[in-house]
């Protein structure tokens, strides 16, 4: 098992695989690397080295009650890429992990980066305020961490429906893939899950976002009932410099895994642009 330990001290769980240019995969809450399962097996057959990472608190890393904030899950990112000594790497980040990415390539990224992708990404910003009228109520986080701190067990049962799209009409639910969700989920700790949804829902990246100079694909399910399109993904995709949207109708939040085929296809002809 590869490990790396931090200047903290934490250790830090991550898959190094194959040769060629790096792809450095970046998870959601409160999920590990094995989310990346679709891709990273796709990407390696195409030639590609695929790094993935369990952020601090969450799969295998060490549980740490330490750290859980946007800016220290970009510096881990930052000491693994300097540890591993990657270069001309394309980050690829969803939900959360979009968060990560561009705050990783906005203040770490410099001379290493060469593309990111922001997968139903939580920026610019989640949460509604003055700034962002529009966005998700408070009400709607302070749930979520009821939930996480007091029903853990079944909420990461319950929220795989939606995440998934698992109840529209017509939609085709698959077990294994919510018992993996689940699987990932708890086998993190309460504490990093319960400190990363503030970091996930208020932290606003909008300065990140128009400050990064690499091209940055936005990739959006029309249909993402977790991180809703209109007020994330749709906007910034308008505050990058060298942005591309693409927009699916009727895709749910975690569209890697159910809608695979579509993502990876695009996410390399994006690569290979």
């Amino acid at each position: 098992m590869s490990t790396l330990k931090l200047q903290d001290g934490t250790e830090i769980f991550y898959k190094d695989w194959g040769k060629g240019q790096p792809l450095f995969f970046h998870h959601g809450w409160p999920l590990s690397s094995d989310d990346w399962d679709a891709q990273m097996f796709f990407f390696l057959e195409q030639g590609y080295r695929v790094i993935a990472h369990d952020r601090r608190g969450h799969g295998r890393s060490e549980q740490t009650p330490y750290g859980h904030d946007m800016d220290t899950y970009a510096s881990d990112v930052a000491e693994i890429v300097k540890t591993l000594d990657l270069k001309d790497v394309v980050h690829i980040g969803h939900s959360t992990g979009g968060g990560e990415v561009i705050r990783y390539v906005a203040k770490h990224g410099e001379g290493r980066v060469a593309k990111a992708v922001l997968i139903s990404a939580v920026t610019p910003i989640m949460v509604q305020n003055e700034n962002n009228p529009n966005g998700v109520p408070m009400s709607v986080f302070d749930d979520i961490r009821n939930n996480t701190a007091k029903h853990r067990q079944q909420f990461y049962i319950d929220l795989t429906f939606p995440f998934y799209g698992y109840n529209r009409e017509g939609a085709n639910v698959s077990e294994g893939i919510q018992r993996n969700w689940w699987r990932q989920g708890m086998n993190g700790s309460i504490k990093a899950h319960f400190d990363c949804i503030k970091a996930f829902s208020e932290t606003d990246f909008t300065e990140d976002l128009k400050s990064v100079d690499v091209p940055v694909l936005v990739m959006h399910g029309e249909d993402d009932q977790i991180v809703p399109f209109e007020t994330t993904g749709k906007i910034a995709a308008t505050l990058l410099k060298n942005g591309k949207l693409i927009s699916y109708p009727g895709f749910p939040h975690g569209m890697p895994t159910t809608e695979a085929e579509t993502i990876n296809k695009d996410l390399l002809e994006f690569i290979k642009s």
